[in-house]
């Protein structure tokens, strides 16, 4: 054979440059800017990590009151979600992120600077009230500019950029605080600031026309509120979010407790959540371009079970390490779900709503935010098992709902591949 020989078999591709081009590859340049800006912003994520410490040390807050103001952080967060989709679908995404994320600064500082009980719970409140206007913005952009088939290889770099940005926070946050607290809310006010201005100045909006006629499946009519309430299939989805963030945000809230009274103290809790983050670095990358390709609905049904059967494994928890064989199981179980559950949202939603949409299913997560401790806290109080139970049964049965939501979901996907 010659070297000429065209019948030659072709030299493979260098294994490389196909596995970056799987996960990275072919966005445009306005993702890449949200990416990063998403990164910077989570990068200087520090205050809330850390802001019940600081309520009950540097402003003396006991832990009833320290209680009270994060339960006002949590409300005014549900509301910001809404808020924040009607504003992305009405002024605009860009003029939305960069809103939100500027005035989440401010607020910031303001509640850095606060003292007493009645001026930190108005600071924290006007956090609240600011502290996700981006979000839904930022999702809606990215459907706007990402092709449906795409969309769920971008959430999920979005997904691994948040928990990057996490990690490294929480580790320089808790540096920083032995030398002064104001210094987390400094960076955090310029990360933010820092995002929104990014975007306003380097990212065009992308908000698509209202259209004049009402489109067929789902009753999304003239592009009020109430259009996406009326949408059955995406407020089940959402009922069906409440339930699996419930289950998730227990190791952010509850597992401490429970930890606790096995005798493990916050050094051992601190390495069981480095686990969390650190097992979603190292693996996300690996497996999110897989899972994107699978049927979303059985996507996210294995995600719901693993999340919720690694907490059902925490009741026969009582040693470090234990705890941390059972946050590598429901860690697999969050990166599973976390490759399709945004995209999801993105199908069902129509051009003009997707603000709106995203908006709406962000209340799954600021309420679950809110019920989690609190149910998660009287469940405790019968009794560890019980806790631990309760999130096997709701994580069981959020995946057979989603399975039984499956049909209606994949044919909206259909209908979103071919518009």
């Amino acid at each position: 054979m010659t070297a000429l020989d065209d019948t030659a078999p072709a030299a493979a591709p260098p294994r490389l440059p196909a596995f970056l081009h799987d996960r990275i590859g072919g966005f445009p340049r306005t993702f890449w800017i949200l990416w990063a800006g998403t990164l910077l912003n989570r990068l200087g994520t520090m205050v809330e990590p850390f802001l019940g410490l600081y309520l009950t040390t540097t402003r003396g807050l006991s832990l009833g009151q320290a209680g009270l103001v994060m339960a006002v952080l949590g409300a005014g967060s549900l509301v910001s979600q809404l808020v924040g989709g009607v504003l992305a679908d009405r002024i605009g995404r860009r003029a939305t992120l960069t809103a939100g994320t500027v005035l989440t600064g401010a607020a910031m500082l303001a509640l850095g600077y606060a003292q007493g009980i009645v001026s930190i719970v108005a600071s924290v409140l006007l956090l609240g009230l600011v502290l996700d206007l981006y979000r839904p913005a930022s999702q809606a952009m990215v459907a706007d500019i990402i092709s449906p088939a795409e969309r769920p290889r971008a959430f999920a770099l979005l997904f691994w950029a948040i928990n990057l940005g996490w990690a490294v926070a929480t580790i320089l946050g808790g540096t920083l605080a032995q030398h002064g607290f104001l210094w987390l809310f400094w960076i955090d006010a310029i990360t933010c600031a820092g995002f929104g201005v990014l975007v306003w100045r380097a990212v065009p909006d992308s908000r698509p026309e209202k259209p004049r006629a009402l489109p067929g499946e789902g009753g999304h009519g003239a592009g009020g509120f109430l259009d996406a309430l009326r949408d059955r299939v995406m407020v089940v989805y959402v009922v069906l979010g409440v339930a699996y963030t419930f289950v998730l945000l227990q190791g952010m809230t509850t597992m401490a407790l429970a930890m606790k009274e096995d005798g493990l103290g916050p050094q051992a809790y601190g390495i069981a959540v480095a686990a969390n983050g650190m097992i979603i670095i190292v693996v996300q990358p690996l497996v999110a371009a897989w899972l994107t390709r699978r049927d979303h609905s059985r996507v996210l049904a294995a995600g719901f079970a693993l999340v919720g059967l690694g907490y059902g494994l925490t009741a026969f928890a009582g040693s470090l390490w234990s705890y941390v064989g059972t946050v590598l199981v429901w860690t697999l179980g969050e990166i599973i779900a976390a490759s399709v559950i945004q995209a999801v949202v993105a199908d069902l939603a129509p051009p003009h709503l997707r603000g709106r949409y995203s908006g709406l299913y962000g209340m799954a997560w600021s309420g679950g935010f809110l019920l989690a401790p609190l149910g998660g806290t009287q469940l405790l109080a019968v009794g560890a098992p019980a806790l631990w139970l309760t999130c096997l049964a709701l994580g069981l049965a959020a995946a057979a709902g989603q399975l039984a939501l499956g049909p209606a979901i994949r044919r909206r996907r259909v209908a979103a591949l071919t518009t």
